[in-house]
C-alpha cells in the first residue's frame, strides 16, 4: 500500500468490511460508521452513505476529501426482504453520494458489488414461475446492484468493480462476523430439517472465503488496479451441491450429527407435484421459509459458470482449487456448529468476534 496513504471504507462492519482491514496496513484506514467506532481501522467518522455529503458538515467533509487517496465502497443492504425503497436507497443513491465524494476527493473507487449481477434473469419473478409466499425478492437486490454499478460507469472516475460471490467463512479457521446465507442453509441441513433440496445434484454453488475476498480487494487497491472488473469467485473450482451436502454429511460425523441426505429434485418437480400435496398444507411461516429457499434456488440451476479473475489482476492470490474450496467449507462447517451448539467440534476453540 505504498501508493494510497489513506483510504475510505464504507460497510468496515460488515462481512466484507471486517475480511479487508487487515489486509490494508500500512496505509490509513478512515471507516465512515454509523454510530460505532472500528476498532480494526486507524479512525471513524461518524456518517452516513445515503446522505449528501456523507452526513458530514461542509468542513469535515472538506477536509477528509483533502486526504483520501481511494475509496472502498462496501456498504450496502444486503437483505433480500426489505423491500425495493430501501434496497435502492442504500445501495444506488448511496453509490451516487460516495462516487460524488471520490470525485471531490480525485480519489480512486473501488466498488464492491456482486457476481450475481450475471444472473439477474435467473430469479424465479425473471422465469415467470410463482414465489409463492417468499419474503425474499433477489430481484430486488440485484437490480439495485445493477443500477449502482452503472452510477460507478457513469462517473467517469478510474474505478474497478468488484464481483464477489457467496462469501463463507475464514479458509482455515471458518471465523466470519455475520453468518451468511450459505450458513443459514447449512444449519438446516445439520439439523435435518431439509427432507428435499430443489435443485439438481449437479448444480454448483459458488462461493469464496472471506480472507480471500479480503486479501484480493486489498490487492487491487496497492496495485493501483483503476478500471475493469474483477471477478472473485471459486469459477471452475465451485462444487456442486451433490458434493456440498456430502461434506456436511462427513462433517457431521465428526461432530457427533447424523446428517440424512436430502433428496434433490428439480423445481418444476416441486410446483407440479410436491407443493400441492406436502407444501401448501403447511404453517405459513414455515411454507415461507420453504418459499424463500425456493426463490434462491433459481439463482443457481442451470446457471453458467462464474468467471474468475483471481491469479489475473493482481496475480498475487491464486484461483481458488477444488480442495481449497471443499477445506474452507468444512472449516465454515465447523464454526457454524460451535457457534449455534450443534455438535462437539473436536478442533481447538476459535476466539467469536466481536
Amino acid at each position: 500500500m505504498t501508493a494510497v496513504r489513506t483510504v475510505l471504507l464504507t460497510g468496515a462492519s460488515g462481512v466484507i468490511g471486517t475480511a479487508l482491514l487487515p489486509h490494508l496496513s500500512p496505509a490509513r484506514v478512515v471507516a465512515l460508521v454509523h454510530h460505532h467506532t472500528c476498532p480494526g481501522a486507524t479512525e471513524s467518522v461518524t456518517g452516513d452513505v445515503t446522505a449528501a455529503r456523507l452526513g458530514l458538515a461542509p468542513p469535515a467533509y472538506r477536509a477528509l476529501a483533502r486526504r483520501v487517496d481511494a475509496v472502498i465502497h462496501c456498504a450496502a443492504h444486503t437483505g433480500f426482504s426489505g423491500g425495493r425503497q430501501m434496497t435502492e436507497d442504500v445501495n444506488v443513491a448511496g453509490t451516487r453520494q460516495v462516487a460524488r465524494f471520490a470525485q471531490d476527493a480525485g480519489a480512486a473507487l473501488y466498488y464492491v458489488s456482486t457476481a450475481f449481477v450475471a444472473r439477474a434473469e435467473l430469479t424465479r419473478q425473471s422465469l415467470g414461475r410463482d414465489s409463492g409466499d417468499a419474503a425474499a425478492r433477489p430481484e430486488e437486490y440485484l437490480d439495485s446492484k445493477r443500477a449502482a454499478e452503472q452510477v460507478v460507469r457513469d462517473s467517469d472516475l478510474p474505478a474497478v468493480i468488484i464481483r464477489p460471490s457467496v462469501v463463507i467463512g475464514d479458509s482455515d479457521t471458518g471465523v466470519i462476523s455475520r453468518f451468511q446465507g450459505l450458513h443459514e442453509f447449512s444449519t438446516v441441513l445439520l439439523r435435518n430439517l431439509l427432507p428435499l433440496l430443489p435443485m439438481p445434484a449437479s448444480t454448483r454453488l459458488d462461493f469464496v472465503p472471506r480472507d480471500v475476498v479480503g486479501r484480493s480487494i486489498a490487492e487491487l487497491v496497492a496495485a493501483g488496479q483503476t478500471g475493469g472488473e474483477a471477478w472473485i469467485t471459486a469459477g471452475q473450482a465451485a462444487p456442486t451441491v451433490d458434493t456440498l451436502v456430502d461434506i456436511a454429511v462427513a462433517t457431521g460425523a465428526e461432530l457427533g450429527i447424523g446428517v440424512n441426505h436430502p433428496r434433490m429434485v428439480p423445481p418444476e418437480m416441486v410446483d407440479r407435484l410436491i407443493r400441492p400435496v406436502f407444501i401448501d398444507p403447511l404453517p405459513s411461516a414455515m411454507r415461507r421459509r420453504f418459499d424463500d429457499l425456493l426463490a434462491m434456488t433459481a439463482l443457481f440451476v442451470d446457471a453458467p459458470v462464474f468467471p474468475s479473475t483471481l491469479g489475473q489482476f493482481p496475480a498475487r492470490t491464486p484461483p481458488l482449487t477444488a480442495d481449497q474450496v471443499a477445506g474452507a467449507y468444512r472449516a465454515s462447517l465447523f464454526y457454524l456448529a460451535q457457534a449455534k451448539k450443534l455438535g462437539a467440534p473436536a478442533f481447538a476453540p476459535v476466539r467469536m468476534p466481536v
